[in-house]
């Protein structure tokens, strides 16, 4: 219900707060965190994916570039965690975690910096290539979130409005979201099929976060951003370096 409500009202922090709070909270693997995670963002997401659609905010020759590169780097990344073991791989992703947590909240907080000094220098290449740019994020966010869980929100949203700085946000938002659906539903299945998802937590992550959700979306115009971005990007980076050391 906690990360149900800070979703609700930030629309981001899914994974990046649900999958190491069931690492360092409640002991679970760090592959079974992840797998679980994926299945549960994959349910949540399609809520948001589908009001986004319904309200036209959706631009789907973004996710159908994205999907291009992300759909093969989520197959081969479950293959190479297949390959090598959840029990050999579990401090591996717990590394990667804490570094991809530690990059998202940079990006959290010092987004509009960010998106302001790279737009002009990667703008300009992006708008004469922007299908092959396009797809390599969505191989690096395919990755990333078959590791970890954790990506496709701050770290993609950035990356988008560096990429697509004509297009409105909110088509942006919508795209993004849109784009995870697949991605977790695959990445989260895959993980099924290799053993590392827990059915019961999934269940109980889903029944509390649900009303959190609703809840957080309703009270989300009366909280001001500038309150909770500093918040939100604080125990990112807390839970990030506290999984690296």
């Amino acid at each position: 219900m906690l990360v149900g409500l800070v979703v609700g009202l930030t629309g981001v922090g899914g994974g990046s707060l649900m999958t190491p709070l069931l690492v360092l909270v409640f002991g679970v693997a760090p592959t079974t965190a992840v797998g679980t995670d994926l299945l549960y963002a994959s349910a949540t997401k399609t809520v948001g994916t589908t009001v986004h659609g319904w309200r036209g905010t959706v631009d789907w020759r973004v996710v159908g570039r994205l999907a291009a590169g992300s759909v093969p780097a989520t197959i081969l990344t479950l293959l190479a965690i297949g390959h090598a073991g959840a029990a050999r791989t579990g401090h591996t992703i717990s590394l990667i975690l804490g570094i991809v947590l530690i990059l998202s909240a940079v990006a959290t907080i010092f987004r509009a910096r960010i998106v302001a000094y790279l737009t002009p220098r990667v703008g300009a290449v992006g708008s004469e290539h922007p299908l092959i740019f396009t797809v390599l994020l969505g191989a690096i966010l395919g990755t990333l979130v078959s590791l970890t869980s954790v990506g496709a929100g701050a770290l993609g949203m950035t990356a988008l409005l560096i990429l697509y700085p004509t297009l409105p946000i909110n088509r942006l938002v919508g795209s993004d979201i849109a784009h995870a659906v697949p991605l977790t539903l695959l990445a989260g299945m895959g993980h099924w099929l290799l053993g590392s998802v827990n059915g019961e937590i999934l269940v109980s992550l889903l029944t509390g976060s649900i009303p959190g959700i609703i809840v957080g979306s309703l009270i989300a115009s009366r909280v001001s951003d500038r309150f909770l971005t500093p918040i939100l990007a604080t125990v990112l980076l807390l839970v990030g370096a506290k999984l690296l050391f």
